[in-house]
């Protein structure tokens, strides 16, 4: 944890360093952090000793940061999305889920893995890959690949997606939804909205908090679907699906139902405006600790051993994904 800690004070310098001589941080102390973690990873792979602290800085840490992050949200804020835009993200995760199969079996990738890069791109990515791969009795090769282009491409979203803003001229709301739409996982929306503002940064996670909810459904589909598979694995190496259906808590995380008591709580008045810039600043505090340590995570290696194929489809699926969600925003008239 130390470790990360000192990540993250790094990664607060060199914001510093930043605004003192341009005037203003390109890279957020959010984004830096998670930079400086891969570079050092890269060079050194943590022993074993690291990792509890590592794991539990990238996990435990960013769920509190997360359940925190509901006291600056209102249940308003939620219904300013509309029921439309609910109903959006509900077709928008089984469109991505649909496109990007069909993509991954085009490049040759064998039913079970695309359907593991389907739902990590879709959904939420390591969280779903994790739930979806016992239920349809994946190989842990395949796992393993799966979750190693999700970190990957996770930071390349992180880093790439704010700039599209001018590029697009997105307003904040926008840029929201879009980050809520596409980026993998709920960290990696912090990450890649609170650079560019409150509003899209509570949108955006507000946005993609309904997409985690659709793990669930599509973990309850794959069930039904899982005999139907025709590529068994080798024996020894699949993950059964004898024991496969994940317990409710892995389906919906307990940070999500903290976020929403939290959320209700603010709604409701109960939290003095005095308390919210601490919590505010708590929250990003922890946030970027456990950047730091999802950075230390990325191994850019593994990523090369996944092949052409792995690559491009997962790539691709991304890509298309991004398409279909701007479709989406211009479709219902976001402004």
């Amino acid at each position: 944890m130390l470790l990360c800690i000192i990540i993250t004070l790094l990664a607060a310098l060199v914001e510093m360093l930043e605004r003192g001589l341009a005037g203003q941080a390109y890279l957020e102390a959010l984004v830096i952090a998670i930079l400086i973690g891969v570079l050092i990873r890269t060079f050194w792979t943590p022993g074993a000793r690291w990792q509890p602290g590592i794991q539990f800085s990238a996990k435990t840490v960013l769920e509190i940061a997360i359940m925190l992050l509901g006291a600056a949200v209102s249940l308003g804020t939620v219904l300013a999305l509309g029921p439309l835009l609910l109903l959006g993200i509900v077709v928008l995760v089984v469109a991505g889920i649909i496109t990007s199969y069909g993509i991954s079996r085009a490049f040759g990738l064998p039913q079970r893995l695309a359907l593991l890069v389907a739902c990590g791109n879709s959904i939420c990515g390591n969280s779903a890959i994790v739930a979806v791969a016992p239920v349809i009795g994946a190989e842990a090769c395949d796992v393993a690949a799966s979750i190693a282009f999700t970190a990957v491409l996770g930071v390349v979203v992180v880093l790439v997606l704010p700039l599209l803003v001018p590029i697009l001229d997105l307003s904040l709301t926008q840029y929201g939804v879009l980050a809520g739409l596409t980026v993998y996982a709920v960290p990696q929306v912090l990450a890649a909205t609170l650079p560019i503002g409150a509003v899209s940064n509570q949108i955006g996670t507000v946005v993609k908090l309904v997409r985690v909810l659709m793990l669930g459904p599509v973990v309850l589909a794959m069930s039904l679907l899982a005999d139907r598979l025709h590529d068994k694995p080798t024996e020894g190496e699949a993950i059964s699906s004898k024991l496969s259906r994940p317990p409710l808590s892995q389906l919906v995380p307990w940070f999500v139902g903290a976020f929403l008591v939290l959320m209700g709580i603010r709604s409701l008045g109960l939290i003095p405006e005095a308390a919210l810039v601490p919590i505010k600043t708590l929250a990003s505090a922890l946030t970027t600790i456990a950047m730091g340590a999802l950075g230390l995570g990325v191994d850019i290696r593994a990523v090369a051993k996944a092949g052409l194929p792995v690559t491009a489809a997962v790539t691709l699926s991304l890509l298309v994904l991004g398409l279909i969600s701007l479709g989406l925003i211009n479709l219902l008239k976001i402004a």
